[in-house]
């Protein structure tokens, strides 16, 4: 009888296919990755980490956001706070334009490249885009020359044309899951809906941001889903948030994903998206503390939420900074091009 071939090892088929070529992994092999035991981990995310390199550039880029409308929103996302059908403590409020004038500030006083303009809202209504151009106009009458994204729900073709006219250089509309996972977190509209505005917003020219949340009751199996998902929009920016269990919420109770689950996500996601930047955001202080973050730095990571994360605090943002220079990572900077 002739032997069975033996089995390829998933990373070192992603040294040859990501690493050297460039070519995301499967959503096969993305599953074999994060199905790695545990002291494969450092291996994983030394390799994730020369993708990066290779494929991204040493830089990271630094992004503070802002919440212009929070809470009431009444979607019924079963990991946000902000959701008006949750008895959560969170209640509705709008940011003034001298506030969110003073927040663009700070943000680029940090050093960040990138601040987004964030509003709790199916999509956005005439008054709301009326404030988010008064407030462009004023931060750059302020002399701020930051780089403006938003995030402001589905969009129609019209309010699309409409942020492109405001000069907005990159928008958030997160996918949050696996498209067949996102029935069980989501029943107010659809993941093909979401789709369809992030489709728009290619099409216009803008960036794309596209990103969700681990931890909600996802299967392994639909993570990598979700990974390859990701890479089929080729967004510019993945966000990759892990669940905040916020009181009030349907997720309230929900386990915090441990610091060896997110580290195997981390590099899963930048072997199955090697030309994107992939972002810390929400829940990673939770999730992995000081020592954890800097391994995710060296996992693959290349850009960074810093300060508060909308209604979850985050830590200041001078700590992200000083491990950044740790780390001796350089901060990109604004593009002359914007």
């Amino acid at each position: 009888m002739t032997a069975a071939p033996e089995q390829i090892d998933v990373l070192d088929e992603a040294r040859e296919q990501v690493l050297e070529r460039g070519v995301g992994l499967s959503e096969a092999q993305v599953l074999k990755v994060l199905e790695l035991p545990d002291d494969r981990i450092p291996e994983l995310l030394a390799l994730a980490h020369e993708v990066r390199e290779r494929w991204c550039g040493p830089e990271v880029e630094v992004e503070g956001i802002v919440s212009l409308k929070t809470g009431g929103c009444p979607e019924d996302c079963h990991f946000c706070s902000q959701s008006g059908q949750f008895p959560s403590p969170v209640r509705s409020a709008w940011l003034d334009i001298p506030g969110l004038v003073r927040a663009a500030r700070q943000t680029r006083d940090t050093g960040a490249t990138e601040f987004c303009i964030v509003a709790a809202v199916r999509g956005p209504d005439k008054r709301l885009l009326s404030q988010v151009r008064d407030g462009i106009k004023a931060i750059r009458e302020d002399g701020n020359d930051i780089q403006i994204a938003c995030s402001l729900g589905m969009l129609t073709q019209e309010q699309v044309d409409e942020l492109v006219a405001m000069g907005v250089h990159r928008y958030n509309h997160n996918l949050e899951t696996a498209r067949s996972h996102f029935p069980n977190v989501v029943t107010t509209h659809s993941w093909e809906e979401r789709w369809d505005t992030l489709r728009m917003i290619r099409d216009a020219g803008m960036e794309v941001c596209c990103g969700g949340i681990i931890g909600m009751g996802e299967s392994l199996p639909q993570r990598a889903e979700f990974a390859v998902q990701l890479a089929e929009l080729e967004p510019d920016e993945v966000p990759l948030n892990f669940l905040i269990p916020n009181p009030g919420t349907p997720y309230e109770n929900y386990p915090v994903v441990e610091g060896a689950e997110a580290l195997r996500t981390v590099g899963a996601f930048r072997l199955a998206l090697p030309r994107t930047i992939l972002r810390f955001a929400g829940g990673r202080e939770l999730t992995f503390g000081d020592l954890g973050a800097k391994q995710g730095m060296l996992g693959g990571i290349n850009a960074i939420i810093v300060g508060n994360y909308l209604t979850n605090l985050g830590r200041p943002a001078q700590q992200d900074l000083d491990m950044l220079e740790e780390l001796s990572m350089p901060i990109k900077a604004l593009s002359q091009t914007l």
